[in-house]
């Protein structure tokens, strides 16, 4: 099951650098919210940590997060800032079994190709603890495609995300939908996913 596509991960190497150093808007209000969630000093596994903001704010509060990043170059700038190792981690080389309380996964997971999806899906939710949480954020569309950049999303609506979750695996499954942009500065639709495992 291959969650990469090598088109968008080549792009990612290529241009690490401009993309770990600019300006970014993080995604407070749902970290915040995710970590409110969380018991204090849970273990948090962030998946495409980019240039690792959201991990050094996790850390910061004091939960133990493991950092990783499917792009090597990428993954090197976020050691170097947060001053750790972070792990190179391919979605679907996730094989841990009921080991984190919580998953974050902010705009990583729309890169995955739409027949792989709900498989990565059903491997973070067995990496993760009874009751523990998983965040996601998607572009919102209705049928897969790339941007401008040649990067590749799956662009989900609500309807087929929800199928690609699966309704029987998860005790809650939040999205609400909220206008932002992306790299391209352009207006994007973004659906946020909150899901939590059965306890």
């Amino acid at each position: 099951m291959a969650g990469k596509d090598s088109e968008t991960t080549a792009w990612y190497g290529r241009e690490a650098g401009a993309y770990t150093t600019r300006t970014r808007t993080p995604p407070e209000q749902a970290l915040t919210a995710f970590m409110s969630l969380l018991p204090a000093g849970g273990s948090v596994l962030e998946l495409g940590c980019g240039a690792g903001e959201d991990s050094a704010t996790m850390l910061a509060a004091g939960f133990d997060a493991t950092p990783t990043d499917g792009t090597a170059e990428i993954a090197a700038a976020a050691a170097k800032k947060l001053g750790r190792p972070v792990a190179v981690l391919l979605f679907e080389n996730l094989k841990e079994v009921e080991r984190y309380h919580g998953v974050w996964a902010n705009a990583c997971l729309l890169h995955v190709p739409r027949p792989n999806l709900a498989g990565i899906l059903k491997q973070v939710h067995r990496a993760l603890k009874p009751g523990g949480l998983f965040y996601s954020s998607f572009k919102a569309g209705t049928a897969e495609g790339r941007d401008t950049f040649g990067r590749y999303y799956n662009y989900p609506d609500e309807d087929w995300l929800r199928h690609a979750y699966g309704h029987d695996r998860w005790a809650a499954v939040e999205v609400h939908s909220a206008m932002g942009t992306g790299y391209d500065q352009e207006p994007t639709e973004w659906l946020h996913v909150l899901a939590s495992k059965y306890d």
